[in-house]
């Protein structure tokens, strides 16, 4: 079980990586008003003007994070450390990882200093090989928060979401988050499903992300934060180092890269569980 949960803090963190500051200036909570939900539906101008300029920092921060070379990556190998949080304190030493990613669905997480510990996500279906053999991963408190992390992740929102018929663009003016001064902006798709992005106003790099969703059991609404930090050139690539997820207001999870490169031409076996069950026993 713990490394489900060490694999549940790298499950969202998009191609370019993450870990931050504690905790976040100005977090979103339930009652807040500048959270995803609640601005959208309260506040947010929807004039034309408006539109524009959000569109306008959005593409301001694609070409900060690489452009075209950020929008053509096909795959990623990075590796780190990991730590987990509850209640905002560390409840572990943290782990070692190896992460291999595939655009847009592909995902494989080797864990501990062995790498004999593996996570695989494929397409909407998770694994875990163990020594054991394989596993399907637990649907509602495994797989499902990996599949919504993944689906509100950033990478999915800026080279997805952009392009998909119905999507709407809204500026919310400069907002500090994580320390920084930002320009706010909130990219809602066709379902109604809302990504706010606070982009720094001097690097247009992205600082956090925030989104809300409503938990289908107890109906309580929830609010997720990623702040990216430690930004560094790969290929050309502005890939953040650092990431702090935060969750209702909560430090959750941090992650440290410590390697990352991109297009290394990952193949699809190596996101087949029992290929790697098989290659763990020889």
């Amino acid at each position: 079980m713990k490394y489900v949960l060490i694999a549940l803090v790298l499950s969202g963190l998009a191609f370019g990586q993450d870990t931050a500051p504690a905790a976040p200036t100005g977090s979103n909570s339930p009652a807040d008003s500048n959270s995803p939900t609640a601005s959208t539906a309260q506040s947010i101008p929807t004039d034309q003007r408006n539109a524009q300029k959000a569109k306008q920092i959005i593409d301001q921060a694609i070409q900060a994070l690489g452009g075209q070379a950020y929008l053509n990556i096909t795959d990623m190998k990075s590796e780190g450390r990991a730590y987990s949080f509850h209640h905002g304190e560390p409840n572990s030493l943290g782990i070692v990882f190896w992460r291999f990613r595939k655009f847009p669905d592909k995902d494989r997480i080797e864990l501990t200093k062995k790498r004999d510990v593996i996570q695989i996500y494929n397409g909407d279906k998770g694994y875990e090989i163990t020594y054991k053999g394989v596993r399907d991963l637990e649907p509602k408190d495994q797989l499902g928060p990996y599949l919504r992390r993944r689906h509100y992740s950033l990478d999915i929102v800026l080279r997805q979401w952009l392009h998909q018929p119905g999507v709407a663009l809204f500026y919310e003016g400069q907002k500090v988050a994580a320390q920084k001064e930002t320009d706010q902006v909130t990219i809602m798709n066709n379902k109604n499903e809302a990504v706010t992005l606070n982009i720094d106003i001097n690097t247009h790099l992205p600082v956090k992300k925030s989104y809300s969703w409503r938990d289908p059991a107890d109906k309580e609404r929830n609010v997720e934060d990623e702040i990216f930090d430690n930004y560094r050139p790969i290929q050309n690539i502005m890939t953040p180092f650092d990431t702090t997820r935060v969750y209702n207001g909560e430090m959750s999870a941090q992650t440290f890269l410590t390697n990352a490169s991109y297009n290394q031409g990952l193949s699809d076996t190596l996101f087949d569980p029992q290929a790697a069950n098989s290659s763990k026993r020889h």
